[in-house]
Formats: structure tokens, sequence, C-alpha cells
């Protein structure tokens, strides 16, 4: 799996690079730059299985776009972006009444959740639909996306020494106390928004977006206690982004 993984990443690398020197179409020479922010939901895919809720946290960062043809109705473009964002997973720590766990030491319910700050950078190979300078665009975008995780801390209402396993539902434990193994994280990200344009003005995006992460955080080797470790995200985000360089074309509208 480990090699496949990497050979799907490897392709998915070659797609934006591939689009951006295919001249098929109508000619275009866009460079646009700007920033953005929003939400990303985040949980792990630990095998052994750990029970979870969704991971909240920020996203927000630089983005910068170029626009290299129009392809009959389709806008061809490619789409880097440097974000930072916080992801990680929380716990859903239930007895097997899913009733919440009271810890013997604390007297509260156990909640536990790991925050990880990441360093994403997405590369993406773009098609849009609709107007490029004034009025609604649809586009859909994916490619793949490298993480440099910078920090991480525990969020924890009981000593993590110390659960109350005999009242747990499950008994997986071990990444609790386990620090982030890989800092580098790779997958492959991929979205649906709209974008609206005015002239002069700037583009205005509200993307929904997917990561797969085909990596792992931590070591899986036979001798080690996860098989698995992938993220998942879920991000909402709104950009704004101004153009740089502009086609001296008429037929664009």
């Amino acid at each position: 799996m480990t090699i496949m993984n990497r050979l799907f990443f490897v392709l998915f690398l070659l797609l934006p690079v591939r689009m951006a020197i295919a001249q098929v179409g109508e000619h275009r020479d866009e460079f646009a730059v700007g920033f953005g922010g929003g939400y990303v939901l985040s949980n792990v895919g630990f095998m052994p299985e750990v029970p979870q809720n969704m991971h909240g946290g920020f996203i927000g960062g630089f983005t910068c776009r170029y626009t290299s043809e129009k392809y009959f109705n389709s806008i061809c473009a490619i789409v880097a972006e440097c974000n930072i964002a916080q992801i990680g997973w929380k716990e859903k720590i239930l007895t097997p009444e899913d009733e919440p766990v009271i810890n013997p030491t604390t007297g509260v319910a156990e909640e536990y959740q790991r925050n990880i700050t990441y360093l994403q950078i997405p590369v993406m190979a773009r098609m849009g639909w609709g107007r490029e300078r004034r009025g609604i665009q649809v586009f859909a975008q994916a490619g793949p996306q490298i993480g440099i995780c910078l920090n991480e801390n525990t969020e924890s209402t009981y000593p993590v020494n110390q659960p109350n396993l005999s009242s747990r539902t499950s008994k997986i434990i071990a990444q609790d106390t386990m620090a982030v193994q890989r800092k580098i994280d790779y997958g492959i990200t991929a979205g649906l928004g709209v974008e609206f344009s005015l002239n002069h003005v700037g583009h205005f995006m509200v993307e929904g977006r997917y990561y797969y992460g085909l990596g792992d955080i931590f070591n899986n080797s036979k001798r080690d206690y996860f098989g698995r470790s992938n993220f998942g995200n879920i991000v909402i985000k709104m950009t704004y982004m101004f153009d740089i360089v502009r086609s001296k074309n008429p037929k664009i509208k």
C-alpha cells in the first residue's frame, strides 16, 4: 500500500505540471495573488481504530493562481497555496452505554484532544466554467498537498497516564502519549467552489475541499503499534485574489 500511495501521489503531482505546459485552447497569461482563511475539520484514520469526533481549527494563508488557457468552455489554471492549518484529532470517550467516562482522579468526564499545527502547501489543477472578469464562475480543483508539522499540544481533562480504562468502550490509548513521529505529511486534495469577479476589484471565492492523507503521522512497521494513522480534512474556505498580470484579450469577459 505504501508504494501504491507514493505512486498515486506522484501522478497527482505531475497533473498540475502537465496542465501548465499544455496549450491546446485559447491562450491566457494571467497571474493573480491573494489570501484566504476558513475552518478545517479533521480526524486521523487510526488502525487499530480510535473512536473520534471531528477536530475543529482555523486555516489561512497565501494563494496564487496562473490561468493558462480556455479549452472549449473550461478555464484552465494552476493554483498554489501556503497555509497554516490547525488540525488534529478529538477522541470520543464513552462507556458501552454511550455515557461519558468519569475519571476517578479528577471527578469529571474524560476528554482528549490533540492540536497539531501544520504548514500545508497544495498545488492544484483547476477547471472553471463561467465568467472570468465580471460575474460568476464555478470551479473544481484537485492536486497533491504536502504538510510540515510545526508544533503540537494536548488538551485533556485527566492525566493521560491515568485514564479510566475499566469504563471505556475503546481501550486504545497509545496515541495519547505519542508525539508525531513523521513530520512530513502528504496526500491528495480536491474541492468545489464558486467565484465572483469584479473588473479591477478582484475575485472572491468560497470553496469546500477534502484532503486525504497518504502518509501516516506515526511509524507503521510491523514492530509499531499503529498500522495506519493518516489525516482526513474537510475545509470550508473563503479567498480574495487580485490580478497582477492580465491578458489583453477582448474575448475575456
